[in-house]
């Protein structure tokens, strides 16, 4: 449809170098908030949340921080005994979120992170990270999301707790820079179909993408941790289809992906120190920005799924869709009832 500028989603998509730099800036007044080291901790939320706390869980949990689960609000297991319940709620309204806090109060301590601190959250958690600088006028999800992870991975960074070979938040922003600028291949900008994998926290990252690219264009998207590929998902992948990699390409996968004829996407990998594209010497495809894989830069894979939220407004855009509203959905999922109760 005709528009007079950019998407309001474009627009957070291009300010989340900046959120993630203010997200470690002011990092010591959110503390309250953020596990304790050596604490048993439990990480909730819902949808996009779900799909960040999946990513901070093997972020702490690998850097040594603390044992860490993530789970959907509404599936969390009660009467399983955490020292801290952390819940990701952007809206601070979500009613799985919120019936999960009241169930377990004086159970554990309980933090949150949130973008408006005129919602219910404030008072349902006994301490609250407010990021309002990454709240969002958009239905779909993407700088908060993204800043909740950014501020969670300096406060790892700062306790030294950040896993061997993940960047810093600095170093992350610098390739967010880079993603936000640089043009996106035809190779995905004119695919039907992507698969989106990823190992340890990048598996997270992974489902998020997917997700993003479901909700502003309808896509027909897949995400699997990367070593499950070959056990079944690859049956999908062909010419005119995806196989996109967040983080380290495990061995032998390019050439599968190039073997039935799909395009690899592998501009991403958790090593700071990285010249190169994973998968270096190998795969039949291009970067996402059209560059070859074994000679680009690396992008740190947060930044990589910045790519991934600008293509899907791209197809969103290209389809006659308004990624501002996307169909059947809402800012926040409240329900007339208390989750797990019948209507």
């Amino acid at each position: 449809m005709p528009t007079t500028g950019p998407s309001r989603t474009a627009v957070e998509i291009a300010s989340q170098p900046a959120c993630w730099r203010e997200a470690a800036d002011t990092l010591p007044r959110h503390r309250a908030a953020l596990p304790v080291r050596g604490e048993r901790v439990a990480v909730v939320g819902c949808g996009t949340s779900w799909f960040v706390a999946q990513a901070y869980a093997q972020l702490r949990e690998s850097g040594g921080h603390g044992e860490t689960d993530a789970f959907a609000a509404s599936e969390f297991p009660l009467g399983r005994d955490y020292d801290r319940i952390l819940a990701i709620t952007r809206s601070g309204t979500t009613t799985e979120v919120l019936d999960l806090l009241a169930k377990v109060r004086g159970t554990a301590v309980t933090g949150a992170l949130t973008a408006d601190p005129a919602t219910p959250v404030m008072t349902a958690a006994d301490a609250v990270a407010v990021l309002d600088f990454a709240d969002e006028e958009s239905v779909v999800q993407t700088r908060f999301a993204t800043t909740a992870l950014a501020l969670l991975r300096a406060h790892l960074e700062a306790e030294d707790a950040l896993p061997a070979g993940v960047r810093t938040v600095a170093q992350a922003a610098e390739d967010a820079e880079r993603a936000v600028a640089e043009p996106l291949a035809d190779a995905v900008t004119d695919a039907e179909q992507f698969t989106f994998l990823g190992t340890g926290w990048t598996y997270g990252l992974a489902l998020e993408a997917g997700l993003k690219m479901r909700e502003a264009a309808g896509a027909w998207t897949e995400a699997y941790p990367a070593m499950e590929y070959r056990h079944g998902p690859i049956s999908i992948t062909g010419p005119g289809r995806v196989a996109w990699v967040f983080g380290p390409v495990p061995a032998g996968l390019a050439d599968d992906v190039a073997r039935v004829g799909g395009t690899l996407v592998a501009d991403s990998d958790s090593d700071a120190d990285s010249g190169a594209g994973p998968g270096s010497g190998s795969g039949p495809g291009s970067g996402a920005d059209g560059s070859d894989p074994s000679t680009s830069a690396a992008l740190d894979p947060l930044a990589d799924l910045v790519r991934a939220q600008r293509l899907a407004v791209l197809l969103a855009e290209a389809q006659g869709q308004d990624p501002d509203r996307p169909r059947n959905l809402t800012r926040s999922v409240v329900l007339s009832v208390p989750a797990g109760e019948d209507a």
